[in-house]
């Protein structure tokens, strides 16, 4: 059994890593394609502590993934799917309540390339965080039962 806080940890672990490799990789292409005005990885600060918007982005990343980890033994099907919902959960809650309280529109002011931007770079975040989040936690040895099975990865 593993235990609560290995579980939370590793959630975290595999949201930073999931926002790095899915989340910005998706809205550095929407730049290559001339859908985004801006690249990922971005640099700038934002408030209130002046963090980089990556490190700011990771950091919620893997807030979250810490959330998912906790709830992973408790859902059904496989990981990768149940991760699509939390980026739906991380997408939904950055939409109505993060902007506003930054002092941005709600929902990017009903902009519809912004928002489908918004829908897929956090979908790919939570199917990222369903599939990395399965590969961290320890594997059992002496075969009694394989860690796909274990986990949950595949349907």
């Amino acid at each position: 059994m593993i235990s609560f806080s290995t579980r939370i940890f590793l959630g975290c672990v595999a949201g930073a890593i999931a926002v790095l490799t899915f989340h910005q990789t998706a809205l550095q292409i929407f730049f290559w394609l001339g859908l985004a005005p801006q690249a990922a990885f971005r640099i700038a600060q934002v408030p209130p502590f002046h963090a980089p918007m990556v490190a700011s982005i990771t950091f919620w990343g893997a807030v979250y993934g810490g959330v998912f980890g906790w709830a992973a033994p408790r859902l059904r099907g496989p990981l990768w799917v149940n991760g699509l919902a939390a980026g739906l959960c991380a997408m939904l809650l950055s939409w109505f309540v993060v902007r506003p309280l930054a002092g941005n529109p709600i929902a990017f002011g009903w902009q519809t390339p912004a928002m489908l931007q918004s829908f897929v770079a956090c979908e790919l975040w939570g199917a990222g965080l369903g599939l990395i989040l399965p590969l961290m936690l320890p594997r059992r040895l002496c075969g009694e039962r394989s860690s796909l099975d274990q986990h949950r990865l595949a349907a």
